[in-house]
C-alpha cells in the first residue's frame, strides 16, 4: 500500500497564523493536562513572553539617564516579533526610591490613590487620600490589557510589589509609600513597631490596611472581570516569612471568592518570595499557576512539571541576568527548550529599551528604540517553543524523559514526540510502531533544516541530527501502526 505523507507546514507560516490568535474565554486549568491552561476552545494553551519593568506605570530618574517611556504598542509590535503571547503587568507601590542621602532617585507614576493632601508627602508631591482611587492607574490597565488582548497577548496582572516595601539592594522606597504614615491623611502606619520599611503591610497584622488591600483588589476585579486574556499575581518577590505567606493565601481565597460571583474566573498565580523563599510554600498556596526559584533546579535542569499546578519558569525568579550571562548563549536558548520539554512556560525579566536597568549598566545595551540583540536568544528561543506547542496536540503530551537518551522530550507516545538534544551528536529515542513525519529544527538559526518521513518498528531508534549544535526533533504519527 501506498501512502501519501503530507508535508509539515513551514514555521514561519505557522508562526504568523498563530500570533494572529485571539483569547477564547478566561483561562482555566487543563483538568485532562493540568500543566497547561485552556479557554473555551479545549485546546492546551502554552504561555510564553517577555516583560518589562515599566509596561504599565512610568519610571523617571530625576536629574539621571532617564528610563525611556514605553510605546505600548511597540511593545507589543516586539513581543509578536518573538512569537510571544504572555507577560506579566508591573506594578510599584510607593511613587518614589531615595538615596541615602534622602534624594528622589526613581519615581513612579501613576498610582492607583489620588494625592488631594493637605499637606505634602516624602516626595514633595500632596498626600494621599486612600479612600480615593485614581481612576487613571485603573484606566490604563484596562486599556492596556484590552490592547493586549487585540494583538492576542495574555496578561498577569501584578497587585503588589516587594520591591516597594524596603530597600533590596537597591534605594528605599518606603518613605514614600503610600501606607507610611507620612504620606497619608488617613492615619494609616504601616510600620508601627518603627523597623523603618513596610513588610507589615503585607501581612494579616494591620486590619485596616487588609481592608484597603482587599478593597483595591476588588476595584481592580470589577474592572477587568469580563476580559478573557487576565491573569492575576498576588506580588512581586515579597520577603518570605509565614507572616507574608499567609497573607498572600488570603489574596488568592479573596479573587477566587470574589471573581466566584462574576461572570467570569481567570488563574491566579503566587510567585516566588525574595528572600528567603522556598518553592514548597508556592505548592501548597492554593495558587493556579506559580513562578520558582532556582530550587530544585529550575536554573539549569528543570525538572519535570507534574500537573499540580501550571508552573511558569520566569528567568526573574529563577536565572538572574549575572547568571544567565555567564551561562552564555547556548545555555539561555537550552533553557528555553528544557522547560517545553518538561512541561513547564518560560518568562524573560527583559530588560527591553532602559539603558541602565536599576543603575546596571552591564545588563542591557538598546540602540534608541530598539532592544539589545544580546537577548534575542533567549526571546527567539522561547517564541519557537510556543509556535511548536501550537502546532502540536499539547493538550495529549507529557514530559517522557525515559523515552530519549537525551532527557528531554514532550511526547503522547506512538502519535507525536518533540525531542530536545541540547548538545550536538546522536541520540536514540524509544518509539511505537508507526510511520513518521519528521522535522528537525535548527534553534541557533530558528529555522526548519530538514523533513520526511520513516516507518518505524517498535523500540529504541537512533538519529543523527543534520545539525552541529543543539538539535530539535519533531515526530507526528501518519498512520500509527496496525491502522488500515
Amino acid at each position: 500500500m501506498t501512502f501519501s505523507i503530507k508535508p509539515i507546514f513551514a514555521l514561519a507560516i505557522l508562526a504568523a497564523i498563530i500570533t494572529s490568535a485571539y483569547a477564547s474565554g478566561p483561562l482555566r486549568v487543563l483538568k485532562t493536562n493540568p500543566r497547561y491552561f485552556t479557554d473555551d476552545s479545549g485546546k492546551a494553551i502554552y504561555l510564553t513572553g517577555s516583560h518589562t519593568w515599566n509596561n504599565l506605570m512610568e519610571i523617571t530618574r530625576p536629574g539621571l539617564n532617564p528610563n525611556p517611556v514605553v510605546d505600548f504598542g511597540a511593545y507589543l509590535e516586539f513581543l509578536k516579533s518573538h512569537h510571544h503571547n504572555f507577560f506579566r503587568l508591573w506594578t510599584w507601590e510607593s511613587p518614589a526610591e531615595f538615596d541615602a542621602s534622602g534624594a528622589v532617585k526613581y519615581r513612579y507614576s501613576p498610582l492607583p490613590y489620588e494625592r488631594p493632601g493637605p499637606g505634602a508627602a516624602s516626595d514633595g508631591s500632596a498626600r494621599f487620600d486612600l479612600r480615593l482611587f485614581n481612576s487613571a492607574y485603573f484606566d490604563r490597565m484596562r486599556e492596556r490589557i484590552i490592547t493586549a488582548r487585540d494583538d492576542g497577548m495574555y496578561v498577569s496582572i501584578m497587585l503588589f510589589q516587594g520591591f516597594s516595601l524596603n530597600n533590596k539592594g537597591h534605594d528605599d522606597p518606603w518613605p514614600g509609600h503610600p501606607f507610611n504614615s507620612h504620606n497619608n491623611i488617613n492615619g494609616i502606619d504601616g510600620d508601627p513597631n518603627h523597623t523603618g520599611g513596610g513588610l507589615a503591610t503585607h501581612s494579616l497584622s494591620i486590619p485596616a490596611i487588609t481592608a484597603l488591600q482587599e478593597a483595591y483588589v476588588r476595584r481592580v476585579i470589577d474592572e477587568v472581570n469580563d476580559l478573557d486574556n487576565v491573569l492575576y499575581e498576588i506580588t512581586n518577590e515579597d520577603e518570605g516569612s509565614t507572616q507574608n505567606t499567609a497573607w498572600q493565601i488570603h489574596m488568592i481565597q479573596l479573587i477566587k471568592t470574589y471573581e466566584a460571583g462574576k461572570p467570569h474566573q481567570h488563574p491566579v498565580g503566587m510567585t516566588a518570595q525574595y528572600p528567603k523563599g522556598s518553592n514548597a510554600v508556592l505548592s501548597a498556596s492554593g495558587a493556579d499557576w506559580i513562578s520558582p526559584n532556582e530550587e530544585g533546579g529550575y536554573q539549569s535542569d528543570p525538572p519535570a512539571a507534574d500537573g499540580h499546578q501550571v508552573v511558569i519558569n520566569d528567568t526573574d525568579h529563577s536565572f538572574y541576568y549575572l547568571s544567565l550571562q555567564k551561562a552564555g548563549l547556548a545555555a539561555q536558548r537550552a533553557w528555553a527548550w528544557k522547560n517545553f520539554t518538561r512541561g513547564n512556560q518560560a518568562l524573560f525579566m527583559d530588560p527591553y529599551l532602559d539603558p541602565f536597568p536599576w543603575d546596571m549598566s552591564d545588563r542591557n545595551h538598546p540602540s534608541s528604540s530598539t532592544p539589545d540583540a544580546y537577548w534575542d536568544t533567549l526571546r527567539n528561543a522561547m517564541g519557537d517553543a510556543r509556535v511548536y506547542a501550537d502546532r502540536m496536540d499539547l493538550a495529549n503530551m507529557t514530559p517522557q524523559n525515559a523515552l530519549t537518551s537525551t532527557h528531554y522530550c514532550l511526547a503522547n507516545p506512538g502519535h507525536e514526540y518533540l525531542i530536545y538534544q541540547p548538545l550536538a551528536g546522536d541520540f536514540t529515542a524509544n518509539l511505537q510502531a508507526g510511520i513518521y513525519n519528521y522535522e528537525w529544527f535548527n534553534p541557533v538559526d530558528h529555522a526548519v533544516v530538514s523533513t520526511g518521513s520513516f516507518t518505524a518498528a517498535t523500540g529504541i531508534r537512533s538519529f543523527t541530527p543534520p545539525i552541529k549544535s543543539d538539535a530539535v526533533l519533531y515526530l507526528k504519527a501518519f498512520m500509527p501502526h496496525g491502522a488500515r
